[in-house]
């Protein structure tokens, strides 16, 4: 079996969830978020592309209903011992099966959280959900439930996000060797993803952003590949990944010639992120941390340049993103506590001169502040 966690771990998480129940009066949770499935009980799959659940009962008694290609899965990675398949066919609806499930769980007649902001729950998935129980139970939106207590790491879970850490370190260290003039992306991409690799880390819940000279204003993966030009510039955002956790690391390298611009924006960025690491405090709100980011980067004249968030949460995440709760944007009222992992990044994109610069690191609360878990230093790299 390959676990991660010990049974107790993944016990007094479930025993975690059951007082939530209690607190909202609700007698069970019908969990769809592939993240809370891991969290829970190990199970580790991309199978949620299709429908499955997993059921938790307030007596402590919990299930999964998913297809056959993960019976051996859920067996091989999670402590599930009942696990009921439903079987693919002309004109099935799974759903079907998990009303027949709950009523032998005893549900009929009562109160179900359910984790609707799921991608393992599709707007169709939930049409059948919702037809197949009516009548047997009433459903309660509960997709915060598990999320915040997942917020929170244990000690456990801290070093994997450690490690995870120093595979983002070896990942840009990849990048810095192999950016040159007339460097293909590809091969810095490989050289990345395959530093975490032979660290034993895995696959990160989205791609790797890559993007050189106009493109490099951009922050999100997309297809295609170049060579850098002599004069050029390299937007990075990449994660070590361990156990599935994530650390974020983002860097926009310059190739050549180094335009002043580039320096102010530079200089820009590192002071922002100094403002948003003193906002950081635990017990104090993160919409704080945000508000820091737009003051730095307005009075700067950077204000039609920058972004509306600054980060977000990172834990063990699955595709289509490695983004987590809570997210740092204006407003958020959500409070930090120690052991909750944040990914800041100070982001300028100029459309105006063309130019990028970017500069992101992973943090995790502690009782007295913040602590940056990357080896690397804020310098602006050059190449």
């Amino acid at each position: 079996m390959a676990l991660h966690f010990t049974p107790d771990e993944f016990a007094s998480r479930r025993s975690a969830v059951i007082r939530g129940l209690s607190e909202r009066r609700l007698d069970g949770l019908l969990v769809f978020r592939q993240e809370s499935m891991y969290y829970l009980t190990g199970y580790d799959s991309f199978g949620f592309c299709f429908f499955q659940c997993l059921y938790l009962g307030i007596d402590g008694r919990f299930f999964l209903l998913t297809r056959a290609p993960d019976w051996r899965q859920a067996r091989h990675t999670s402590v599930i011992d009942d696990i009921r398949i439903w079987v693919d066919r002309a004109d099935k609806h799974p759903a079907e099966d998990l009303r027949a499930a709950l009523e032998e769980y005893g549900c009929a007649g009562k109160r179900l959280g359910v984790e609707l902001d799921a991608h393992g729950l599709t707007a169709a998935h939930w049409c059948d959900l919702r037809s197949s129980l009516e009548g047997l139970c009433e459903l309660q939106d509960s997709s915060d439930l598990v999320v915040r207590l997942r917020a929170v790491k244990s000690e456990v879970e801290m070093a994997y996000v450690r490690r995870a850490a120093l595979l983002a370190d070896d990942a840009l260290d990849a990048a810095i060797r192999t950016t040159a003039p007339g460097a293909f992306e590809g091969e810095i991409l490989a050289a990345m993803q395959g530093a975490v690799f032979r660290g034993g880390g895995d696959y990160p819940g989205n791609e790797f952003i890559i993007g050189s000279g106009r493109d490099a204003l951009l922050c999100r993966y997309f297809t295609g590949r170049r060579r850098l030009d002599s004069s050029d510039q390299l937007t990075l955002e990449f994660a070590g990944v361990y156990r599935r956790y994530h650390a974020c690391l983002m860097r926009t390298l310059l190739i050549g010639d180094v335009h002043t611009e580039h320096e102010i924006m530079h200089r820009t960025c590192v002071e922002a992120m100094d403002a948003c690491r003193a906002a950081l405090m635990p017990s104090e709100p993160i919409g704080a941390v945000f508000d820091a980011h737009a003051r730095i980067m307005d009075a700067a004249g950077y204000r039609e340049h920058r972004m509306n968030a600054c980060g977000y949460g990172l834990g063990a995440t699955y595709a289509p993103s490695w983004m987590d709760w809570p997210m740092f944007h204006t407003g958020n009222m959500e409070h930090a506590e120690p052991n909750m992992v944040f990914f800041l990044h100070m982001i300028l994109m100029n459309s105006d001169s063309q130019r990028a610069m970017t500069l992101g690191q992973t943090v995790a609360v502690t009782e007295a502040g913040n602590e940056n878990l990357s080896q690397h230093p804020l310098d602006l790299i050059v190449r």
